[in-house]
């Protein structure tokens, strides 16, 4: 089993790109033409969320980093200043110093929406800061709290679907380090 740990580890990380690539290909297609009048949910930022508090060694920071910045580019938002932030926030929940493994996942759900309304708002300062349109605040709230209410749907599709479990404390990486 220990010869298929790193395969397995780099095949749910191309599985993590694949599913991010299959979002942002959903965001782009041109399936109304009218603009919307309710803002949908963040999935690639749940996603990432869900996959770094669940399994940090299936989403590194620098694959983070990577899917965030194409997302960035390809959403014509300002490259780099999500990404970053969401990367932020990814090393904020998987820092060693939280008891990931003994929260309840009310708990997740709630930090996740804290870290996500901080960086949220931080994302705006920032955009009012540099004198950079931001679109209505509603939709932002709006696309937050969207966001906040299908985290438990893309932890339930990543758990029971795609097999991306929360670390137990007798799991071991493939080099015999305790996770």
């Amino acid at each position: 089993m220990a010869e298929s740990r790193p395969t397995r580890i780099w095949a749910m990380r191309v599985l993590f790109v694949a599913l991010a690539c299959g979002v942002v290909f959903y965001h782009l297609l041109p399936l109304d033409l009218m603009p919307a009048r309710l803002a949908g949910p963040d999935l690639l930022t749940a996603l990432c969320f869900v996959w770094v508090l669940r399994r940090p060694d299936y989403a590194p920071a620098w694959l983070v980093a990577l899917v965030m910045l194409m997302a960035d580019i390809l959403f014509q938002r300002p490259p780099g200043l999500w990404a970053a932030l969401v990367l932020l926030a990814t090393e904020l929940l998987k820092s060693p110093n939280r008891g990931n493994r003994d929260r309840t996942f009310l708990m997740e759900w709630i930090t996740v929406a804290l870290v996500l309304a901080a960086i949220t708002i931080l994302y705006r300062l920032v955009l009012m800061v540099l004198i950079v349109p931001a679109g209505p605040s509603f939709l932002t709230l709006m696309r937050f709290a969207m966001t906040v209410f299908c985290y438990p749907l893309v932890v339930m599709v990543s758990q029971l679907l795609l097999g991306v479990r929360r670390t137990a404390p007798g799991d071991f990486d493939h080099a015999g380090r305790p996770m």
